[in-house]
């Protein structure tokens, strides 16, 4: 669905023309936790628990934040016994790393770390 005008969602505006696939998908992948738990996840899958661990984020929040991950299909569920094991959409999210970091090497202009507003 293509957007023809400005209204809020969630409390945001959101600019005429952005369509709301396009608005999910990097809704998804602005907030913090989410973006750390697939950079998590492209090394190796885990269970929530691992997850937790290693981003020193409680159990409650990380799996809150999959919930979203889940829904657009960025992250895969497989289950061994009773755990519930995390993997990535490596077909989508590792070409779009590609793109983010070739991006970064080319056009940041400090060696790939893109500046700040107000940095």
């Amino acid at each position: 669905m293509l957007r023809t005008h400005a209204h809020t969602k969630g409390g945001m505006l959101v600019k005429k023309g952005l369509s709301e696939t396009c608005y999910r998908f990097f809704t998804n992948l602005s907030n913090p936790t989410r973006l750390a738990t697939l950079e998590k996840l492209m090394k190796k899958p885990m269970s929530v628990n691992e997850l937790a661990d290693s981003l020193g984020q409680e159990q409650s929040m990380v799996s809150h934040n999959l919930k979203p991950l889940l829904q657009c299909n960025l992250v895969y569920i497989k289950r061994e016994g009773k755990k519930r094991i995390y993997s990535v959409n490596s077909e989508t999210l590792g070409e779009l790393f590609k793109v983010i970091e070739n991006h970064a090497k080319k056009f940041c202009p400090t060696g790939g770390k893109c500046i700040l507003r107000g940095d």
